[in-house]
């Protein structure tokens, strides 16, 4: 299942210019899941390609990964004005898609506060829960989900940076002792 382009399933298409579609390997086990699309994201329809995304890309080269290799998408696909957070009724209107989206993932990594409560059910505190793996079920699918801090924090933390590195050493180790390599993309 995926958003149709005239998607009107909450008031979020209302001042969106473009649904923001996932990216990268449609076939990759390793997801990386954020809150809600951008102003450059609206704009270009695709997931972390503002400031904060190309911060991602270069933690994830430096780990060995690409965005090629993972699977980037959000808990909504379009933004909510202002930049706000989604509410519960919009985030549960693009659940749906989400959970086809992970359905054939092993491994998730949640971007935020925010796109962690989504994925767990409940909140979550983020300085007791960052790269703790838990347990979840998808579609009926056991998945482990890794909470990490979302990029935009690291902007200007050099331990939220270092912490994202951890999670991807952390997402990697998970996948391998499933007997799951990413290749180097080189």
């Amino acid at each position: 299942m995926k958003p149709e382009n005239d998607c009107r399933r909450c008031r979020l298409c209302e001042g969106r210019a473009r649904l923001v579609m996932p990216d990268g390997d449609p076939g990759s086990p390793l997801a990386l899941v954020g809150e809600a699309p951008g102003a450059k994201e609206d704009e270009q329809g695709r997931p972390f390609v503002g400031r904060s995304g190309k911060l991602l890309d270069r933690l994830l080269e430096e780990e060995g990964l690409s965005r090629s290799m993972v699977y980037i998408t959000n808990t909504v696909k379009c933004r909510p004005p202002g930049n706000r957070p989604p509410t519960p009724e919009e985030m549960e209107a693009c659940f749906p898609f989400l959970e086809d989206e992970l359905a054939d993932r092993t491994v998730i990594i949640t971007l935020g506060r925010s796109a962690a409560r989504d994925l767990l059910g409940r909140d979550v505190k983020m300085k007791d829960e960052v790269n703790q793996p838990q347990e979840i079920t998808v579609r009926g699918s056991r998945k482990v989900l890794i909470p990490a801090y979302h990029p935009a924090a690291s902007i200007y933390n050099a331990k939220v940076k270092d912490s994202l590195r951890e999670t991807f050493r952390i997402a990697r180790t998970c996948l391998e002792g499933r007997g799951i390599f990413l290749s180097t993309g080189t």
